[in-house]
């Protein structure tokens, strides 16, 4: 086997068949539900982070996201037509069409291509054939069996043009509940487009206010929901309706008799006669429906109101994903925010959310998490924003703050209790480093031993004026720390390394970098580790590299190589997150962005457009080394799919070759062959030893075949013998797999 002469194919060239990304899934918060629709059978949810189906027989959820095509990610409205198919409406102006049936979705587009500056859609009201989308701009209609697009109305009376509607009503005649009042179509006209084709009425008519929520017809008469209470038509003007004036009217509810009156805190119900609460919530409600097996449902920001307790999927607490992690697990995990932004932090196990917070987890304390970090055992540390950090291991949660350490926080008026952790890093004799945020003691570094010893450093690049930040920590393979900083006269990136000597001074080197370093800016957002050992800094400008990083502790005259990303050099650097193959997940404001291991090359580009990313801002990046997936957290939510680059196995043990049999038609499937070291070389050969086909795989545990031979033609039908083995040859494993030509 030794004396086998290779022939190398990198993987990206045309001989090398490697499959993009697969098994796309979109995770969000759908607490935040903006309206619902009732079916036979369930309620259908738009939220904040997609759409759900709750399952009343099963008591189960169907969640909806951008990876199984809707296409719109923050829904504002829902409704359902008489074919049975869901009609959802976005901020963006995407309309999705949902078939059961087929599930499968159907998308509109032409309000989101629109020259619209706003596009929301308000509501959406269902009449026959006929789709009324309560728009930021007026009234449009829809065909529900053709998709087409009657018409827009942009004028009615004398409203100024382009008002925002919140509501359609379809009775005799059509009725919108607009910012500037109502507006009802005069009888027997047909020309909407007309202004004057529409009767309009505002607060000089009787309104209690001209923002008009909603309207409703009870006991033959038109009731408008106002900003400033309730108001009833009387043909020509509007008087107060049953003396509730002064609040806000959210939404109104006709069921038998009894009118359902929503605001933003309160339900109350009104049966002819008279005025009784029926609840209260803190968890502002901002629709209702009825359903006979399951009475008043409220749709609210904490998920729908039913039989008075709160229900919603399964999912992450919120859609800040600010910092992630993939623990040895396989676990991932969010912080979420900093100050009053913050909802704790979450972890994925495949499966299931748990959100751990104030309410779920008491000794969390606080929900401003907004840094997240797992040591080499799995022991997750979080950092706060003012009360120190917590480590958790399994379901034991520890504090750590300025009244049981010797952490000092941000100087505030002679009180430093107020502790930001704002980095951690683990070195190679498993102490955990901390980063303290505008230290008051100027101990910007702490460490804390597996024995529970504290250490404290200070930095002399921190002994500037002004405050001073620091952020992204992390620790190269010489035991070097390396930080951003931003103060009044800083900012750049500075490494530190002690050397091993806690508590000797004498010897510990430092450095200052910024653009007359080499560096593209000094706005530092992402600072991270390859697996050679170079450093990769995220800037406002692109991605530098930074090599030869052991001449700090070998030199005193430190010859630091420094380079930049070309395919990126524009691009603002969110997060970076490096593969098992070496390559670089880097996350920006206009997308995710695939570099290949040394920068030069620029793999994939993912964005909303062209893939199920719920937004081009992506704000975090995560790895799991073991399946070769990536998370990619926005301002959206979160979305993951998988690659091939998973980390590869330290010996043989046998090939998984699938699949078997591999029906080849034009080589557009691929086949994957599973169970590979390191850098493998591969042959596929016949039973009787012809030489098909020698590539190398891209250096992790898989690597793949398209059923051609080196000349690129398809193979013919038969047995093939795998054989995999090391540059050296020592290694040596072999599977088998059945080829069937169409």
């Amino acid at each position: 086997m030794k004396n086998i002469i290779f022939f190398f194919a990198v993987w990206m060239l045309a001989s090398y068949a490697f499959p993009q990304q697969s098994n796309w899934r979109n995770y969000s918060n759908m607490k935040s539900t903006s309206d619902i629709a009732v079916s036979s059978d369930g309620i259908w949810a738009a939220t904040s982070g997609g759409a759900f189906f709750y399952n009343q027989t099963k008591d189960d959820f169907e969640t909806y996201g951008k990876y199984l095509g809707l296409n719109g990610t923050s829904l504002t409205a829902v409704g359902i037509d008489k074919y049975n198919k869901v009609w959802f409406g976005s901020v963006s102006g995407i309309i999705d069409i949902y078939d059961p049936e087929a599930k499968s979705f159907h998308s509109i587009l032409d309000i989101f291509n629109s020259d619209k500056a706003s596009k929301s859609i308000n509501g959406i009201t269902i009449d026959g054939d006929s789709v009324y989308l309560a728009m930021d701009y007026g009234i449009s209609l829809i065909d529900s069996k053709s998709n087409f697009f009657y018409a827009t109305f942009f004028k009615f009376g004398s409203f100024t043009s382009n008002i925002k509607v919140n509501k359609v009503l379809v009775a005799d005649l059509i009725y919108a509940a607009t910012v500037s009042g109502v507006a009802i179509q005069k009888a027997g006209e047909t020309n909407l487009l007309a202004p004057e084709s529409w009767n309009v009425y505002s607060q000089t008519d009787g309104l209690g206010s001209s923002v008009v929520n909603d309207i409703e017809f009870y006991n033959n008469s038109l009731i408008a929901a106002t900003d400033a209470g309730l108001s009833i038509f009387n043909g020509s003007s509007w008087q107060t309706f049953i003396g509730v004036t002064g609040i806000k009217i959210i939404d109104l509810l006709k069921v038998d008799n009894n009118l359902y009156i929503l605001t933003a805190n309160t339900l109350l119900k009104y049966d002819g006669i008279s005025l009784t609460q029926i609840w209260t919530t803190n968890s502002s409600p901002v629709r209702l429906a009825y359903q006979s097996g399951k009475g008043l449902i409220a749709a609210t920001n904490n998920g729908l109101f039913i039989d008075e307790i709160f229900i919603s999927p399964n999912g992450p607490q919120s859609n800040q994903f600010i910092n992630t992690i993939v623990d040895g697990e396989g676990n991932f995990w969010s912080a979420s925010g900093k100050d009053v932004t913050g909802a704790g932090f979450y972890k994925f196990d495949g499966n299931s959310w748990i959100n751990y917070n104030t309410t779920t987890y008491p000794d969390v304390y606080t929900n401003a998490c907004y840094e997240i970090f797992s040591s080499s055992d799995n022991t997750i540390y979080g950092g706060t924003w003012g009360q120190g950090f917590l480590r958790m291991k399994g379901d034991k949660i520890e504090r750590f703050h300025g009244d049981n350490t010797n952490i000092v926080g941000i100087p505030n008026n002679n009180d430093t209790d107020f502790v930001v952790i704002s980095g951690f890093a683990e070195d190679s004799k498993s102490n955990i480093w901390i980063l303290n945020l505008r230290a008051a003691d100027k101990n910007t570094l702490g460490m804390l031993t597996s024995d529970s010893i504290w250490y404290f450093f200070q930095i002399p690049e921190d002994q500037v004026s002004g405050f001073t930040e620091h952020l992204n920590l992390v620790i190269d393979p010489n035991g070097t720390k390396w930080l951003n900083i931003n103060s009044d006269s800083k900012t750049g990136l500075v490494y530190f390394n002690e050397k091993g000597t806690y508590k000797n001074t004498a010897d510990d080197v430092y450095g200052y970098l910024t653009t007359s370093s080499g560096l593209r800016s000094n706005s530092i957002f992402s600072i991270v580790v390859d697996r050679r050992g170079d450093l990769w800094v995220g800037t406002s400008l692109g991605v530098n590299i930074i090599s030869n990083l052991s001449s700090i502790v070998s030199s005193s005259n430190p010859q630091l190589k420094i380079s930049y990303s070309f395919p990126v050099r524009q691009q603002i650097i969110n997060s970076i997150a490096v593969d098992p193959l070496n390559q670089k997940w880097v996350g920006t404001n206009q997308g995710l962005f695939l570099l290949s291991s040394d920068g030069t090359q620029l793999l994939a580009t993912l964005n909303s457009r062209n893939s199920p990313l719920l937004s081009d801002n992506i704000i975090s990046v995560a790895v799991d080394e073991k399946t070769g997936r990536v998370y990619a957290g926005s301002d959206e939510g979160l979305t993951s799919f998988d690659t091939p680059a998973i980390l590869p196995v330290e010996s043989f043990n046998g090939l998984n070759i699938f699949p078997s049999p591999y029906i080849l038609k034009d080589g557009s499937q691929l086949v994957t062959i599973d169970g590979l070291i390191r850098d493998t070389d591969i042959k596929v050969v016949t039973i009787s030893g012809k030489l098909i086909k020698e590539f190398s795989s891209p250096g992790g545990r898989t690597a793949f075949w398209d059923g051609r031979d080196e000349e690129g033609n398809l193979v013919a039908s038969g047995v093939y013998i795998v054989i995999a083995f090391d540059k050296e040859g020592n290694n040596v494993e072999t599977g088998k797999i059945a080829v069937i030509r169409e």
